[in-house]
C-alpha cells in the first residue's frame, strides 16, 4: 500500500529560525525524516537562490510546494490578481509542482475565462486555500468558487487548512463534508485560544489526530497532507519523523480495514 505524500510547511519551524538559517537548511532535515515534499514559504525568503534550492531538494528526493501570500481575487476586480502569473513563475523557478495561494474576494462577477487562460500554459497545479479572513475563510465562497471551477473544468484544487476555519467560527467538519471532494492538499493545524483571546497554532493532541482522521474521510484517498504547526525541539529530525509518520497514517485506517 502506497503511503500518502507528506509535506512540511517550513513555517512550522518558526519564522525567526527559518529566516536565520535559510530555507535550504531544512532540506536535509526533511529528507532524513522521510518527508515526501517541502513547502517553501515566500514570506520567509531572505535572498535564497531558488534554482539552488530546487536542485538540492530534488537531489534529496523531495518534491516542492510553493506557498505564496497572493490572493487569487482582489476586491472590486473581476479579473484574477495579475500577481498570479508572477507567483506561477516563481513556483516553477523553485521546482514546485504546486502553488498555494488564498482565495481572496470571490464574487459571482469574477472572470473564470481569464483565469483559465492564465493556467493554460503552466504545468504548476494551483491550490486555493481558506485563510483566516472574513472574505477568504468561510465555507460559502468556496462552494461557489469550486462550483464555477467545475463548470469551467479548471485544473484547480483546494488547500484545506483545518485550523484556519476557526478564525471565522466555521465548522471544519461541515467544510470537509461540503468541500472535501475538491481537496488536493490538507494543512493540518491544531489551534488554541491564548489567555489574551488570540488564536494560535499548536502541536496536535490525541483529540486533534482523531478529528483529523474523520475529516480526511471526506477527501480523496491518499490526499497530500502537511504539518503547519510548531515543530520545535532539540532533535528536529526525530521530531519531524514522528509527525511525518503520524500524518502519513491519517485516513489509512479505514482503507486498511476495508482490505481485511
Amino acid at each position: 500500500m502506497n503511503k500518502p505524500a507528506v509535506s512540511i510547511s517550513l513555517s512550522s519551524y518558526g519564522a525567526d529560525l527559518v529566516r536565520q538559517l535559510g530555507q535550504g537548511s531544512f532540506i536535509e532535515i526533511l529528507a532524513a525524516a522521510s518527508a515526501t515534499r517541502i513547502e517553501w514559504r515566500e514570506e520567509l525568503l531572505t535572498g535564497e537562490d531558488p534554482v539552488q534550492l530546487a536542485d538540492e531538494a530534488q537531489a534529496k528526493g523531495l518534491q516542492s510546494v510553493y506557498s505564496s501570500p497572493t490572493e487569487l481575487w482582489l476586491a472590486g476586480q473581476s479579473k484574477p490578481n495579475p500577481e498570479l502569473i508572477h507567483a506561477l513563475q516563481r513556483a516553477q523557478t523553485f521546482g514546485a509542482k504546486w502553488l498555494k495561494v488564498s482565495l481572496g474576494y470571490f464574487t459571482d462577477n469574477n472572470d473564470l475565462h481569464t483565469l483559465s487562460r492564465m493556467l493554460r500554459d503552466t504545468a504548476v497545479q494551483l491550490l486555493v486555500e481558506n485563510d483566516q479572513t472574513l472574505y477568504g475563510g468561510r465555507i460559502e465562497p468556496f462552494q461557489r468558487f469550486f462550483s464555477e471551477v467545475e463548470q469551467h473544468n479548471l485544473p484547480i484544487k483546494m488547500t484545506f487548512d483545518i485550523g484556519n476555519w476557526l478564525w471565522q467560527d466555521q465548522s471544519a467538519a461541515s467544510a470537509a463534508r461540503l468541500l472535501g471532494r475538491h481537496v488536493g492538499y490538507v494543512h493540518c493545524k491544531a489551534v488554541a485560544r491564548r489567555a489574551d483571546g488570540k488564536l494560535v497554532a499548536i502541536p496536535p493532541t490525541a483529540n486533534d489526530w482523531q478529528a483529523w482522521e474523520l475529516l480526511l474521510r471526506h477527501m480523496p484517498q491518499g490526499v497530500m497532507r502537511a504539518a503547519e504547526y510548531p515543530l520545535q525541539g532539540e532533535d528536529l529530525v526525530q521530531l519531524t519523523r514522528e509527525h511525518v509518520t503520524a500524518l502519513a497514517h491519517l485516513g489509512q485506517s479505514q482503507l486498511e480495514s476495508a482490505h481485511v
